[in-house]
């Protein structure tokens, strides 16, 4: 006999629901509850995933929460999708959800920093995912917010200061102004972060140390040097969007060198290639992500090599006795203040006085040379906007000047190993301890697989990135297993 919908067990209803979209679950739930009244649908998926895009909404889940622990403990995964909202309601809300996993949050004009300091200012442990994007403006464009100083800079600062949780996924995005009210108002892009100083105490900050998908769009901001320049920044990244920001080819290089396991780079609306760029001038963006590891190595054995003299230098000097063969310069007589007369002789034929001497060292620091190998690359994808339409030549350049910066990459291995067999140590870059001091991130090559590549025996063959021109756009033609798909995984809102 086959049973009624009314009768068949709860794990049923939830294995059904497990299958559902987890942004579909709250209304299929309630669809569920309203066709079949009598079946035990189990509510605990009603509140599991919440999203609000109503400001009559927030209200009503605040005061349906409030006094109800186990309805409480049901919440995983809130999303706030409305701009015009009481922010004093949504902290409220949010200090009854402490153990959320998952938080999208609108940040409208009715917030202010100080109502975004609220909601951050307790640490949230169980927290993976996080989302914050600002507009500050909605359907009119105002300076207002921005003339009386009401930056979300101490945002940044205040989840600077969590502790070392697991958070996976970080979504920072302000919306770029929409061209009809910048054209119409002669409104420039307003200011969302007044300084980008907090982002490098963000991504150096213990939070992110787990951190491995990033996306950061601050509208025509140089944000690549604030979260490049330091080695506590962000080791765990793999994927990075730093689309609509204002990066450079340089910014390129720099990123992929100092992130060494990066493996997804979305790039849209950056304006890499100023103006209507050659397809040739591809060739050099090929060549730059081939090479990046060499740069971080050069600069990596700079820092090493001035540490290793130092150390040398402070070794010797520390020394007893002056040794023998090291020049002694006399210690300049301290000049005395006041007028010196016309008739004042400048030369004395009398004998000097005795100075004390101090020791320079000119020869004989012996400093150990250490040479740091070049990684692999690891980028497999790279996505941004061209507005040119010759994408398979640009490709064809791109992967052109790949394969030349690889080529330069096996010459200077094959030269580095030669060294290594002739009794020159040989380093690289293998540690995350946020620290370039010594010899602090680094390990031994011990073995030739440090000189190969990805592949056995001398196989240094890499497959070139994906390279997607395809844009942001998700109804365009995109490659197989381009960025723009790993990073709609991940942040699954549409942007």
């Amino acid at each position: 006999m086959i049973p009624y919908l009314a009768e068949l067990p709860s794990e049923i209803y939830s294995g059904i629901l497990a299958q559902v979209p987890r942004d579909e679950q709250q209304q299929t739930v309630l669809s569920l509850t309203r066709a079949i009244p009598r079946s035990p649908v189990p509510l605990c998926h009603l509140f599991e995933c919440i999203r609000l895009r109503s400001a009559h909404s927030v209200v009503q889940l605040y005061r349906r929460l409030r006094g109800h622990a186990e309805e409480v403990s049901w919440v995983k995964d809130f999303s706030l999708e409305t701009w015009t909202v009481d922010a004093e309601v949504v902290i409220n809300l949010l200090s009854l959800l402490p153990r959320l996993s998952n938080i999208t949050l609108f940040v409208g004009p009715s917030f202010a920093p100080e109502h975004m300091e609220a909601i951050l200012e307790k640490p949230r442990e169980y927290l993976r995912y996080l989302s914050l994007r600002f507009r500050p403006y909605v359907q009119r464009a105002t300076y207002y917010q921005f003339l009386k100083g009401a930056y979300f800079d101490t945002t940044l600062k205040t989840l600077s200061q969590w502790p070392a949780y697991n958070l996976p996924a970080l979504s920072v995005v302000q919306d770029p102004l929409d061209p009809a009210i910048a054209r119409g108002q002669h409104f420039a892009q307003p200011l969302v972060f007044f300084r980008l100083d907090p982002i490098t105490a963000l991504a150096c900050s213990p939070y992110l140390t787990s951190l491995t998908s990033l996306r950061l769009r601050i509208p025509s901001r140089p944000v690549a040097l604030f979260i490049s320049n330091s080695p506590r920044s962000v080791p765990a990244l793999r994927t990075l969007d730093l689309s609509t920001c204002n990066i450079r080819l340089a910014d390129v290089e720099a990123l992929i060198a100092r992130f060494r396991l990066l493996k997804h780079l979305v790039l849209d609306e950056c304006g890499i290639m100023r103006g209507e760029s050659q397809d040739s001038e591809w060739a050099t963006v090929g060549r730059t992500c081939a090479l990046a590891t060499v740069k971080a190595a050069k600069e990596r054995e700079k820092k090493l090599k001035m540490w290793l003299e130092e150390n040398a230098a402070r070794s010797y000097l520390n020394q007893d006795a002056v040794p023998e063969g090291v020049a002694a310069l006399p210690t300049p007589r301290r000049v005395r203040r006041g007028r010196r007369g016309l008739a004042t002789a400048t030369v004395s034929l009398r004998d000097s006085p005795p100075r004390e001497t101090a020791p320079v060292v000119h020869t004989g620091v012996v400093v150990p040379k250490v040479r740091v190998v070049p990684s692999s690359p690891t980028l497999c994808s790279f996505s941004t906007t061209t507005h040119r339409e010759k994408h398979d030549a640009i490709r064809a350049e791109f992967e052109r000047g790949w394969d030349e910066g690889l080529t330069q990459l096996t010459t200077i291995r094959s030269r580095l190993y030669q060294s290594w067999k002739n009794g020159v140590r040989m380093v690289r870059i293998a540690g995350d301890s946020g620290m370039e001091e010594g010899f602090e991130g680094l390990e031994n090559v011990d073995d030739e697989s440090a000189f190969y590549g990805r592949g056995s025996g001398t196989d240094n063959t890499w497959t070139p990135p994906v390279l997607c021109l395809a844009g942001a756009n998700p109804g365009a033609q995109h490659l197989e297993g381009c960025a723009h798909a790993v990073v709609r995984c991940i942040w699954q809102d549409g942007i």
